[in-house]
């Protein structure tokens, strides 16, 4: 009777441990599975993960190789070494898509639509400190757009209209998070300067310099830096109105240390390269004014097709002639579904880290490339590891450069309606 028990106690704890062992399998891959995936027309469909996954083709004959439509979409479940089911995906039919990998310097103009609140300060009266914008609700982060119906362009404009109200209630309509909103501001005299203030700091433009990702040519879209441009004082995405891309030369470099994320700086040069149709969370995309050459072109990895290791990062740390250094990259599992930051870098070419320590402020949107393909781009350096970054895929970009490219299309009529 006694080894009766332990035999029931045996097969009780390897049942348990088999079970804890799988529903822990499967929360690991429901954080790091994607849902919505892409495939090459005549590929092989296979997920990369530490713990064997393979796709069952509900209706398809030939398992993972019958994907010769273009547009084709087909429902997958995903199971565990092939026999557990945790989840479905989806997984539709591309075309193979080439684009000019570029990896160039170029400086970015980009002017607001209405004017930015970056701080708040009191108002010193004759009645003491009051800050008028903060009681009427206007906060850090918010866009001036308007002012007494006048629309407001730059921080003269407002500056004036305040200057100008002697005291009297302005009506404020601003933007925050997208929603619009309507507020009543009420000047008051600074003591100190005799001019009527409202408390506020704006800004209405910013600039900088970034690499250059790649052009589409099937798109017409050129895009870059790998992230959004964002307000250097609330971090917030700026909302840009209209802006440019113009080339540019790197003349200097401030070397990346544990602490000090270092900058390559660089000179606008007198060429424009295109418009800013959109700043987005992965990067920003415009339309050349020129046609770009397209002779060279380099095939886009999906992001089932990188691979952990070797690679290389495409960029310009002198003049405005980019140079290929090594590097490895390590894909972000809990990052798979993210637009920006899916891999992180590593410099290892020895050249690069002793001209800039590493990754530093302006490589942003250097291209990585791994076995021919186009992977990602550089994104963000680690400020406490110059050697180390963070890259979005390059299909990401691919994407988000896509929808430009309809988006524009349709507000040019270039497109049939449905």
């Amino acid at each position: 009777m006694r080894y009766v028990n332990l035999a029931f106690k045996f097969i009780f704890f390897s049942a348990l441990l088999v079970c804890i062992t799988i529903f822990t399998a499967v929360f690991i891959l429901n954080k790091t599975v994607s849902r919505e995936y892409k495939i090459n027309r005549g590929d092989v469909f296979r997920i990369d993960s530490a713990i064997p996954v393979t796709a069952d083709f509900p209706g398809v004959k030939a398992q993972n190789t019958d994907f010769k439509n273009v547009g084709d979409c087909f429902d997958v479940d995903l199971k565990i070494f092939g026999i557990i089911p945790f989840s479905t995906a989806s997984v539709t039919v591309v075309d193979e898509t080439y684009v000019s990998v570029l990896g160039k310097p170029f400086g970015m103009k980009v002017y607001t639509n209405g004017v930015l609140v970056i701080s708040a300060g009191d108002v010193e009266t004759i009645d003491g400190a009051v800050n008028p914008a903060k009681e009427a609700g206007i906060k850090v982060g918010d866009y001036i757009v308007s002012v007494n119906d006048e629309k407001i362009s730059c921080n003269e404009d407002l500056s004036q209209i305040v200057a100008e109200s002697a005291g009297e209630p302005l009506s404020v309509s601003i933007t925050r998070n997208g929603k619009h909103k309507e507020l009543t501001v009420k000047p008051v005299r600074s003591k100190e300067e005799g001019l009527y203030r409202i408390g506020i700091w704006v800004r209405d433009s910013s600039a900088g310099v970034g690499t250059l990702t790649f052009y589409s040519a099937a798109s017409d879209i050129i895009c870059g830096l790998g992230h959004g441009i964002c307000d250097s004082d609330t971090g917030e995405l700026l909302q840009p109105e209209h802006g440019e891309l113009v080339s540019a030369e790197i003349i200097s470099v401030k070397k990346g240390a544990s602490g000090d994320p270092g900058e390559l700086k660089g000179r606008f040069a007198l060429e424009k390269i295109s418009n800013i149709l959109l700043n987005a969370e992965n990067g920003v995309y415009g339309r050349p004014y020129t046609p770009l050459e397209t002779s060279d072109l380099t095939k886009v990895a999906l992001k089932q097709e990188v691979k952990n290791g070797k690679a290389q990062i495409l960029c310009a740390v002198s003049g405005n002639t980019p140079e290929l250094y090594s590097c490895t990259v390590q894909k972000r599992a809990s990052f798979l579904n993210s637009q920006t930051q899916n891999m992180v870098v590593t410099v290892t070419d020895e050249r690069l880290i002793n001209l800039t320590g590493g990754i530093i402020q302006g490589m942003s949107g250097s291209p990585i490339l791994q076995d021919g393909k186009l992977i990602g781009a550089v994104t963000h350096v680690f400020v406490d590891d110059p050697q180390k970054g963070y890259a979005v895929y390059a299909e990401n970009m691919l994407e988000t450069a896509q929808k430009v490219a309809d988006v524009e299309n349709d507000s040019n009529g270039l497109k049939k309606a449905s």
